[in-house]
């Protein structure tokens, strides 16, 4: 027969699909794997509806067959088989889809489930080779006809021989070039493999005839011991189902033990450890869909650096679309591994290409929601577990209430841990409010290195001698998340080191406020000789067995400050609105005010070394360490 023209696409459309569409040539065999699916479904579905074929589900099965002399793969099924007038409308027109009109058709009915619904897989065969053949015999037809084509410039159609309904499609595959190797997809191990990769669900069994090697029985051998037989090796082959049909998510929850999902989880993500929490979920509905979640034991080596690659992978009806769908997971909760069985999401070309549409923003959603619920119910039913958790990830959960502007922090609050001064261990910001004393206004947190350097901060002594319990924040981002949550059921955050901690009575706050009357020719004298490192110096009621401590006022803190300034490309400039204050009722204070009236040149001396040793304790970088040594030393010998 004359080659025919493909009808509505030029050459350029299908080369822009051959080499655009699709990013990897391997989804071939994933496209021409569904299809075939699709066909069985076509047959299956009027078996059900005639009740007359004589065929069940286990009649049908899809084979592949390498050939590496003849270089042709071929995939082949038993499915409805395609008539002249389809393989004319189908894979003569680019991008018009059979199975698409089979699902408008029947659209009403809930059982039928099609893979392909846009007609342009077939055409990624081309990536991968440079003549497809498709020979094909409807079912209920004594006639077969041969498609063939080599690419844009056309096809033939001509009658054929094929024992039976379905489909054989024979691929030549390219010639090796020094940019490609195509010998891949004769490899019957590597075909294996990206079958249990794309396919491993679909329903039907895939088969392949894999070469095996076995002991060579030898008759002469029955006699001999057994440490005088050499075993003699053979090769043979055997009929391999290379998918295992069924995945596990689609199985009752009642028919599986914590150990399959075990073996699930370290053999799919390559995790040698067990996981901390399984989500197991089915919903239907506005977006109707299986979830299989694991929240890891432990962060990946590279899960805080920029090479990690958050992302859950995405199947359409057992058919895996993505490896790494990061829309399915917001940020904060980008340690879950694991995946999503869809039906129902919109394919845009071809299976790789996936429009962010309603059911993609529904799914994504009620899976915050219920990994929210999970990890709520581990910081319940299993406290030592979230713990450990939490120093895994818990560092993700604090960035993720912090960024976008506190978008999320009504999802995480309840699930951060800071330590607490009162109970020595992590603790919730609920069991924090729970225990509040009735006078106390404020969440109370201390930030530094470690625990016990914020402890032994002056700042905390005063509070804590109050009996207010304070969170101890260690990590870079703690104070950020804090600020940006701002309160906790109606209780604001406060720092030990800012702003007025309001911690006296009505007669402390006068006595406090007649003092610093009293001196403030002195405070301002000792302002004027930090030379403008701060912005005031005054008496503190904060204080009490310590002599100096420094504080800031304003939004930014000193905490904010040594962490701006670290960070690559920040403004190494920005400062905190620093305060020096003093401990009226130590002696210190009392040779000040000595100094003030006898001495102003030592007193400039003294306010040196006094904001010097506040930077130390602050953990803060003293200007000149050398100036500060030796102005110590003259002190000493004065």
């Amino acid at each position: 027969m004359a080659k025919k023209q493909f009808k509505a696409e030029s050459k350029r459309l299908l080369d822009l699909m051959i080499h655009s569409i699709y990013t990897h040539r391997e989804i071939f065999l994933r496209e021409l794997i569904s299809n075939a699916s699709d066909a069985i479904d076509k047959l299956y579905y009027h078996t059900l509806q005639e009740g007359n074929t004589g065929l069940s589900r286990e009649d049908f099965s899809i084979q592949i067959t390498l050939d590496k002399e003849s270089r042709t793969l071929t995939l082949s099924d038993n499915g409805c088989g395609m008539s002249k007038e389809d393989l004319e409308k189908d894979l003569g027109t680019i991008a018009r889809s059979g199975s698409l009109d089979f699902k408008k058709e029947n659209e009403k009915k809930d059982e039928i489930d099609i893979i392909g619904q846009f007609g342009v897989g077939f055409y990624s065969a081309f990536m991968v080779s440079d003549k497809v053949k498709v020979i094909s015999r409807a079912y209920g037809s004594e006639e077969a006809f041969c498609w063939e084509s080599e690419g844009a410039e056309g096809y033939t159609i001509d009658p054929c021989e094929k024992q039976g309904h379905g489909t054989d499609i024979i691929l030549s595959v390219k010639e090796n070039t020094e940019e490609e190797n195509y010998d891949e997809f004769l490899d019957p191990y590597r075909i294996r493999a990206l079958v249990q990769k794309y396919s491993d669900y679909i329903r039907y069994p895939i088969r392949m005839e894999m070469e095996k090697t076995r002991v060579k029985e030898n008759p002469e051998d029955k006699d001999k011991k057994p440490e005088d037989v050499k075993p003699e090796y053979e090769t043979y082959t055997e009929v391999e189902t290379l998918n295992s049909m069924v995945p596990l998510w689609k199985k009752s929850r009642s028919e599986l033990k914590p150990e399959d999902y075990n073996q699930f989880y370290k053999e799919k993500f390559y995790d040698y450890e067990d996981p901390a929490r399984v989500i197991h979920s089915s919903t239907e509905g506005a977006a109707t869909y299986n979830a299989l979640l694991f929240i890891p034991a432990r962060a990946p080596y590279n899960y805080y650096t920029r090479d990690f690659e958050k992302g859950l992978q995405l199947y359409a009806s057992g058919v895996l679309i993505m490896d790494k769908c990061a829309d399915l997971l917001p940020d904060c909760f980008s340690f879950v591994r694991g995946l999503v069985d869809s039906q129902d999401l919109s394919l845009n070309i071809s299976r790789e290409m996936l429009q962010h549409d309603r059911q993609l923003k529904i799914i994504e959603s009620r899976l915050e929601k219920k990994i929210k619920s999970e990890l709520q119910a581990m910081l319940k039913d299993d406290r030592e577990k979230y713990e450990a958790f939490f120093k895994n990830f818990g560092l993700q959960l604090k960035y993720g209430a912090y960024g976008d502007y506190g978008a999320h922090k009504e999802l995480l609050q309840d699930l951060l841990l800071f330590y607490s001064s009162a109970e020595d261990k992590p603790v919730t910001l609920a069991e924090y409010v729970g225990r509040m004393k009735e006078d106390q206004k404020h969440i109370y947190y201390a930030c530094g290195e470690t625990i016990e350097r914020i402890a032994a901060l002056p700042q905390t002594e005063r509070v804590r001698e109050k009996g207010y319990e304070i969170l101890y924040l260690t990590d870079d981002v703690d104070e950020f998340c804090l600020s940006t949550l701002h309160e906790y059921e109606g209780k604001e955050f406060k720092s030990v080191s800012a702003g007025d901690l309001d911690l006296g009575g009505e007669e402390e706050k006068k006595e406090l406020e007649q003092q610093q009357e009293e001196n403030k020719d002195l405070l301002e004298a000792m302002k004027e000789a930090l030379e403008g490192k701060v912005s005031a110096v005054r008496l503190s009621q904060r204080l009490k067995s310590h002599p100096v401590c420094l504080t800031a006022e304003g939004a930014l803190s000193l905490e904010m400050e040594k962490v701006l300034g670290a960070m690559p490309g920040e403004n190494p400039g920005v400062k905190a609105q620093r305060v020096l204050e003093l401990n009226a009722g130590h002696p210190v204070f009392q040779k000040l005010q000595q100094l003030y009236q006898d001495d102003r040149e030592l007193l400039k001396s003294y306010a040196g070394l006094l904001y010097s040793q506040a930077l130390l304790i602050e953990g803060m970088t003293v200007e000149d360490p050398v100036a500060f040594s030796n102005e110590i030393c003259r002190l000493m010998t004065r």
